[in-house]
């Protein structure tokens, strides 16, 4: 090995491998150079080394810090500016403390290997592959703070990178996709939160109620909503088998189509048809909510009410199947409690 015209050779003290045959047929062995921590070509590119190796171990040390408060601003919700500035200063100090290190504190070429033939022997070549690695392990070994504090960074940076991919997916789905809250004796509430009573609405009148309590809270707006309608004065049977769910007339069914879910907020009067505003399904209130027109598969479920002693409508329990798209086939008269 020479650089810049010099000539250097380290000293022949261990066997990596044995290529060839001897006189006697057996394998020579292959010396392969030991380094030394003074061999001339490992020497660092810093005229101060020490300096330089504080300098970017404080570097690795912001970027450690800045990973790691990303992680801490994610968990905790924190605005956006927070967790782009975060996780951009602890990125750019790492980045720039492996730069540095790069540049500073790795020896620097070009090195060049004398040879008479461009092709050299089998040994020639297994000889300074193994020159080569070793050389860059005794490069690495020597700082090792420094290798420690990296794989540190980038090791709290893979474990903060999957916060967001695992609390993406959402929570997990639970029974929410077969129950909602509707309970035997939940009282119909309207936005405000204000109990709903039997001569609340007149013929052709509609409203969308919630469970009371629920109004105003995620679950209440997406899963419980449903829409209340009063087709009559008299008792409603949609089915034979809902003889009592529909008192006076009115006849309450889930908001949410079941076709894609969404509220289905439109009433025809004349038609006594609930119409879904976006892709059109509709669905006759008089028949259990069957669809008559539309991509929807299936009818939307009836909620059962009762009129209790003090005028106030109430639910007589959940709905009889689960609400919304079909995620497997079901039957129009349900196949378990919601």
């Amino acid at each position: 090995m020479s650089d810049s015209g010099s000539t250097f050779t380290a000293p022949s003290t261990r066997v990596a491998t044995e290529v060839g045959n001897g006189h006697d047929g057996e394998r020579a062995p292959v010396p392969i150079p030991t380094v030394r921590i003074d061999d001339p070509h490992m020497q660092d590119a810093a005229r101060y080394p020490r300096r330089a190796e504080a300098i970017i171990a404080l570097f690795f040390l912001v970027g450690i810090a800045g990973v790691a408060a990303f992680g801490g601003a994610y968990v905790q919700a924190a605005p956006s500016w927070i967790l782009a500035l975060t996780l951009g200063i602890g990125l750019f100090a790492l980045g720039i403390g492996t730069t540095a290190w790069g540049k500073y504190l790795m020896p620097q070429g070009p090195f060049v290997e004398e040879r008479h033939s461009l092709a050299g022997s089998r040994r020639e070549q297994e000889t300074m592959a193994a020159a080569l690695v070793e050389r860059t392990g005794v490069v690495v070994k020597r700082r090792k703070l420094l290798g420690g504090m990296l794989a540190t960074g980038f090791g709290i940076f893979g474990v903060v990178i999957l916060f967001p991919l695992l609390r993406s997916l959402g929570p997990l789905p639970g029974s929410m996709l077969f129950t909602t809250d509707w309970r035997r004796g939940t009282h119909l509430v309207d936005s405000t939160g204000r109990r709903i009573m039997k001569d609340e609405l007149t013929v052709g009148g509609i409203l969308t109620v919630y469970p009371e309590g629920l109004q105003n809270t995620d679950r209440g707006q997406a899963v419980d909503q449903v829409v209340l309608i009063r087709a009559q004065l008299t008792d409603l049977v949609t089915m034979q088998s809902r003889a009592d769910w529909a008192p006076t007339g009115y006849v309450a069914y889930s908001k949410v189509c079941t076709h894609l879910g969404c509220p289905v907020g439109l009433y025809e009067r004349l038609l006594e048809l609930l119409v879904c505003p976006c892709h059109q399904s509709m669905f006759n209130i008089r028949t259990g909510a069957t669809p008559v027109f539309g991509p929807a598969p299936r009818p939307l479920p009836q909620l059962p009410i009762y009129i209790d002693g003090k005028g106030y409508i109430r639910a007589q329990k959940g709905f009889n199947q689960p609400i919304g798209p079909g995620f497997w086939e079901r039957t129009t008269e349900g196949n378990g409690t919601a």
